[in-house]
């Protein structure tokens, strides 16, 4: 991979409705968080365009050229995008990169491999999915199908935009849907060139439309729309309330993938230098800002002071740097109202009695960017701010426990539910950790492992509803049941008495 490659940031980032690319009157500036220089710019959608871009996409769904397109031709434009996507695979995972920080061999090793994955499962997916029939009842056959729901409102995260943003996407054209696609104001640019090199390829304008802007003016005007059908949205927990009472009034069904404040639990028994491993990769991969993070690690009393020293030693270790380089770790924070977020929770945990094992800090050598120096912090009690708000940054906190009751109590004492983590060689204790643990994902042994054919979401404030190949299927599409009289059965006949 060149990590010195001559690709270009466009100067401007227009909506795009129907392969038209459209002016408006406010943009908003893209900032490099490793040198905090402006890039680019958005040009931001307002109430009309939506509008514009929503009544597109119904328009593109009733005509058929894409929602009644065969199986097999939906695959193969599936597959035509995968290629697409990874033909560009460095440049996305550069333009990834500037955009939001991670560092490059980050970017085109997961959310770039992932994006073109994502298209690839989908068509693989609906190539093997089918309905149903029962014939229970005598001379009765019944069929249940699937339809494309219509269009649907597919709003991104700014964390991992070109992974997580083509998921959805990925996942609802593949059943015939159009959609309308928002991404981060803060990171549009991978995303933005998908759609770009999507037009390349065999699928129908109108399919795809991409809309730029805030969520208070772009977001509110999409997620508020009457001609929508679906709403998917991956983000914060506060942004997520506010948009499914949007949708919720006009009886918008919704994905939310929300925050998390992700227990990883070590036991005494578990492989101490794997599980050490795991736990720094969960917290601080993709510099820490991701919903998966494992970034409340409860230790079980007899390894946590050798845990506590080597943990923090691995932090203070990390490479910070230009994301470019290949040798970096750990890169800026995404933006600046993040990074002042993240660094707040500091000074919280100065002010909280916790202990400062590492970090805590805006790292040093950098006369500009948005550098945190990773940070782990010991914590007397689980009631902590930090250890009860998701920070969503190179941000660990570490706690003890004595038994499984109260290491499983702890991780549950939480308003997130997202995902946790269990390190240990007992069975019996993988089960219970499996029966109580209150999350919608449980990784034994292993840092985060997507499977995308399985549902992935969360309990509690983390969100609502799932994602993966038969949790999409069911979000984006109508079963239709159908039945059919294989015979002339008797009927009864009304009104024919009173006749006589």
């Amino acid at each position: 991979m060149d990590l010195a490659p001559d690709y270009s940031i466009p100067q401007r980032c227009f909506p795009v409705v129907a392969g038209d690319r459209l002016k408006g009157d406010f943009a908003i500036p893209v900032i490099d968080p490793s040198t905090e220089e402006q890039v680019s710019e958005v040009v931001e959608a307002d109430a009309a365009v939506v509008d514009l871009a929503v009544k597109t996409a119904r328009q593109t769904f009733q005509s058929g050229a894409w929602s009644r397109a065969s199986v097999e031709k939906r695959a193969a434009v599936l597959n035509q995008i995968a290629d697409k996507l990874e033909a560009h695979a460095d440049e996305l995972a550069w333009l990834e990169c500037r955009n939001i920080g991670s560092p490059l061999t980050q970017c085109r090793s997961r959310h770039v491999t992932r994006a073109i994955l994502n298209f690839r499962f989908f068509a693989e997916y609906i190539s093997q999915s089918g309905g149903d029939s029962f014939t229970q009842q005598p001379n009765i056959l019944t069929v249940v199908t699937r339809e494309p729901v219509g269009v649907a409102a597919l709003i991104g995260p700014w964390n991992a935009p070109i992974a997580l943003t083509t998921m959805k996407m990925a996942s609802a054209i593949a059943f015939g849907n159009s959609c309308v696609v928002k991404p981060s104001e803060y990171s549009p640019l991978s995303v933005g060139r998908v759609v770009e090199l999507i037009e390349e390829t065999e699928l129908p304008a109108g399919v795809i439309n991409l809309v730029n802007g805030r969520g208070a003016v772009t977001g509110a005007a999409l997620s508020s729309h009457p001609d929508i059908d679906v709403l998917s949205f991956t983000g914060g927990t506060v942004a997520g309330k506010i948009i499914m009472q949007a949708a919720g009034a006009n009886l918008v069904p919704v994905t939310l993938e929300l925050g998390g404040k992700s227990a990883n639990i070590i036991f005494d028994d578990a492989d101490f230098d794997r599980a050490l491993d795991g736990a720094v990769l969960s917290i601080f991969a993709n510099n820490g800002q991701q919903c998966l993070a494992g970034s409340r690690i409860l230790l079980q009393e007899g390894i946590a002071e050798r845990f506590f020293e080597e943990f923090a030693a691995r932090a203070r270790a990390l490479k910070i740097g230009d994301p470019l380089a290949p040798d970096t770790e750990v890169g800026p924070l995404a933006n600046k109202q993040h990074f002042d977020r993240v660094l707040s929770y500091a000074d919280t945990a100065r002010e909280e009695g916790a202990k400062i094992l590492a970090g805590g800090r805006k790292a040093e050598g950098f006369e500009r960017g948005y550098y945190f120096e990773p940070t782990v912090v010991v914590a007397s009690s689980n009631k902590m701010k930090v250890c009860q708000e998701e920070i969503f940054g190179p941000f660990a906190t570490l706690e003890t426990f004595r038994t499984e009751e109260e290491a499983f109590a702890i991780a549950n004492d939480t308003n997130f539910g997202l995902n946790a983590y269990v390190w240990t060689q007992s069975v019996e204790r993988t089960l219970a950790a499996h029966r109580q643990l209150q999350a919608g994902v449980v990784n034994v042994n292993s840092p985060i492992v997507r499977e995308l054919r399985a549902p992935f979401g969360g309990f509690k404030d983390s969100g609502v509803g799932r994602e993966g190949g038969k949790a999409c299927e069911d979000f984006y599409t109508e079963q239709k049941t159908t039945t059919f009289s294989t015979s002339d059965n008797p009927l009864h006949r009304m009104g024919i008495g009173a006749a006589e």
